[in-house]
């Protein structure tokens, strides 16, 4: 079963709350954080198509990209299945990308059913493509099916924004930061909004300086 899904921002507040109530280091930075952000994106192919354009580009690159792509029909699944390799060159894609995103179209994933898998066949399901790892496959949970109990210990940003947060001798490595993160539940994708706005504050506050 899918379990519990993030669908309004009231939702997320009293995740937050419970999270804070339970963890004292949350309740601490919580208030200054303000409202966490959903950032739900619909599910479906043009989710993991923009997850893939956007491994290892700048955001602006990325959404360069995204645009070039959209202009030229490729928002579309059966489009980008049935493109050439020049075509979806020339909309700033690499050779790599390319193999990723058409067997992605070409797979023609059912999608619907993918909303009703536990997390754990959507993970499954999803990394047999290429170009798709576990941490897209748990980025797909969090903000494309909106999965309230997922969480990414691969992710350097969580990891960073957790040592700091605990004050960690270092960076939390993925098995133990899973081990870390299991007190979190069902909330574990919440915790995870949580520690990128902290990551996000942090990094502010080191450009100010």
């Amino acid at each position: 079963m899918p379990g519990v899904i993030l669908t309004s921002e009231t939702q997320m507040a009293d995740a937050a709350a419970e999270l804070a109530a339970r963890e004292v280091v949350f309740a601490r930075v919580l208030p200054a954080l303000g409202p966490l952000p959903l950032r739900r994106v619909d599910d479906g192919f043009l989710a993991l198509r923009d997850s893939i354009i956007g491994q290892q580009v700048s955001v602006a690159s990325a959404r360069a990209i995204r645009a070039r792509l959209d202009s030229a029909g490729y928002a579309l699944q059966d489009a980008v299945a049935e493109a050439g390799d020049d075509a979806l060159r020339a909309c700033g894609l690499s050779r790599q990308k390319i193999r990723y995103l058409s067997a992605l179209a070409r797979a023609r994933l059912d999608y619907a059913a993918l909303r009703e898998m536990p997390n754990e066949a959507v993970i499954a399901t999803l990394v047999e493509l290429p170009g798709i790892g576990r941490w897209t496959a748990e980025m797909y949970l969090m903000f494309a099916l909106g999965r309230a109990d997922v969480f990414a210990p691969d992710d350097l940003a969580l990891a960073e924004a957790a040592r700091m947060l605990f004050d960690l001798p270092e960076r939390p490595r993925p098995k133990p930061f899973a081990a870390m993160a299991e007190p979190w539940a069902p909330w574990r994708a919440v915790a995870a909004r949580l520690l990128w706005a902290y990551y996000a504050q942090m990094k502010r506050r080191e450009g100010v300086g």
